[in-house]
């Protein structure tokens, strides 16, 4: 087959790929998770295996100490966002009428400075764009829990996921070798090679990112509520969950925080305080935390995580986030690989070509 043929035939095989992936994205999100809970808890099974202990006791034993952290977790984390949104409840009418009160107090200082005509433009333009933030929010929402129906329902979810999570644990090494032997013999070492460089990247961001998240939803939480901001665990939590985003966690955090410390002091100083902590976490976090635990190793750029999960978010779904981290991780290996053989052919520098190919 010559190397026109392969290009196309693999061009197709990809392009197929991501077409049943979009129309089954309905009901992948149980098999997609079953999968990343069994390529995360497979180092663990194969050390139990490495001691002596059959494949599939090790993956049901890993399997359920995972299935019983996660329980333990929620148990203890429920109760207590089920008492600050019962807060937020009953403070969302005061905070409605301060946020009111301030709007109507910018509105009359712009009346003031600005002439009619300008000030009736600045209506238009801001009702413009209030009214196409909440069209893409509502659409946001709608899309989210008509595909979240539609993707599978909870005790669906619940179901099938262990099980997905078991098998692949307990087959691990048998589909590995499974898909080694499919390999066209001739480039099996190099895609042997890209395949370790993208499970080292996914690896060392997950793992790297979940100590971080875990480390700054700790601090954020811990310290907000030490400087007496109400709902410091919801948006500890919050900015934990969401920092695995570059920068989109830190940003959303500070903005709430700061707002609703505006709305429960009186006093600028405790909303300083509150800016000096997301400050200081985050020149921690970005100095310190992030280069330790993921590093330049992890060759994944800020910028192209956050593209990686809007493309796919935005044609997947919410199955889209979860593929969007592997999905980069393998397009920025390839990337890399594809530059790193043009910078050592003919095309980059002619002077590689052999001296039989210049005539």
């Amino acid at each position: 087959m010559s190397a026109t043929r392969q290009a196309l035939f693999w061009i197709g095989a990809l392009a197929l790929f991501f077409y049943l992936l979009h129309i089954l994205s309905g009901m992948l999100l149980p098999f997609v998770a079953g999968f990343g809970i069994a390529y995360l808890l497979s180092p663990l099974v194969a050390m139990l295996t490495r001691w002596r202990v059959p494949r599939g006791a090790a993956a049901l034993a890993v399997l359920l100490l995972f299935l019983a952290v996660l329980v333990a977790v929620i148990v203890l984390i429920v109760p207590v966002i089920q008492l600050q949104a019962a807060q937020l409840a009953r403070s969302a009418p005061a905070i409605t009428a301060y946020l009111r009160d301030e709007a109507q107090h910018l509105l009359d200082f712009a009346q003031q400075q600005l002439p009619p005509e300008d000030m009736q433009k600045a209506r238009d333009m801001v009702g413009g764009w209030a009214g196409s933030a909440l069209s893409w929010v509502g659409g946001l929402a709608e899309g989210v829990l008509t595909q979240g129906l539609a993707i599978a329902n909870l005790l669906t979810l619940l179901l099938i996921t262990p099980l997905v999570a078991f098998f692949l644990l307990r087959d691990w090494p048998a589909i590995v070798q499974r898909i080694d032997s499919w390999l066209p013999r001739p480039y099996a070492e190099v895609i042997r090679e890209q395949a370790r460089l993208v499970d080292e990247t996914i690896a060392g961001y997950i793992h790297g990112q979940a100590v971080v998240s875990l480390v700054v939803g700790v601090y954020y939480a811990a310290a907000l509520s030490i400087a007496g901001l109400n709902f410091a665990f919801m948006i500890g939590l919050l900015v934990g969950i969401l920092s695995f985003i570059p920068y989109v966690g830190d940003i959303t955090g500070v903005l709430l925080a700061t707002g609703l410390a505006g709305i429960q002091f009186a006093s600028w100083g405790k909303v300083t305080t509150v800016a000096a902590i997301f400050l200081c976490g985050h020149l921690v976090s970005s100095n310190l935390i992030q280069p330790k635990l993921i590093g330049e190793r992890v060759h994944l750029h800020p910028v192209w995580v956050i593209f990686a999960l809007l493309a796919f978010g935005s044609v997947f779904g919410f199955l889209g986030v979860l593929l969007a981290l592997p999905a980069a991780a393998v397009i920025g290996v390839l990337v890399r690989f594809a530059l790193s053989r043009y910078l050592a052919s003919p095309f980059y520098d002619p002077d590689r070509m052999p001296p039989d190919r210049w005539n």
